[in-house]
């Protein structure tokens, strides 16, 4: 088995920076590139309109936050994202990152083949149940769909007693 490059997909939670620890020290076993995505699933945006003409009691548009706006944030948050676990995990190692738009799993997998991936590294929560019903999972969704291997990294929260 040959592993020269690694797909690690992340998020902002610890479940994600748990994999990516994983991820990050296969890589260095191996001298494997990686691969970084953070997909944005868009916003959808509630047509709401708070502002009412106060004489004819029609609506008024344009209040609050515009879709470019909220796209402009996601974006930002993602590469937030992305520097903060490169600078914390990186260390030396060469990494390419992917911010990408729309559905987290096609997403992935999508970014696994432009970047030629032989392993992608992704986190669970291991919900079971309605949980997994009602959430989706993105990581049985990854595992069905990839042509290459994929690792998931499963995580418990840890309970205060």
């Amino acid at each position: 088995m040959i592993i020269t490059k690694i797909l690690i997909a992340i998020d902002d939670s610890a479940v994600a920076e748990h994999a990516a620890a994983y991820g990050f020290d296969i890589a260095r076993k191996f001298n494997a590139a990686v691969g970084l995505v953070n997909i944005v699933e868009p916003a959808i945006m509630p047509q709401v309109t708070t502002n009412v003409d106060p004489i004819m009691g029609f609506p008024v548009e344009g209040s609050g936050f515009e879709e470019m706006e909220l796209l402009d944030i996601q974006k930002n948050q993602s590469e937030n994202v992305v520097n903060q676990t490169i600078q914390k995990l990186a260390g030396d190692l060469q990494v390419t990152h992917f911010n990408q738009f729309g559905s987290t799993a096609d997403g992935i997998i999508t970014c696994s083949k432009d970047f030629n991936a032989d392993l992608i590294v992704l986190g669970t929560h291991g919900r079971t149940g309605i949980d997994r019903f009602l959430m989706g999972s993105i990581a049985e969704h990854v595992v069905r769909h990839s042509e290459v291997p994929v690792l998931v990294v499963p995580f418990k929260e840890k309970v205060h007693s």
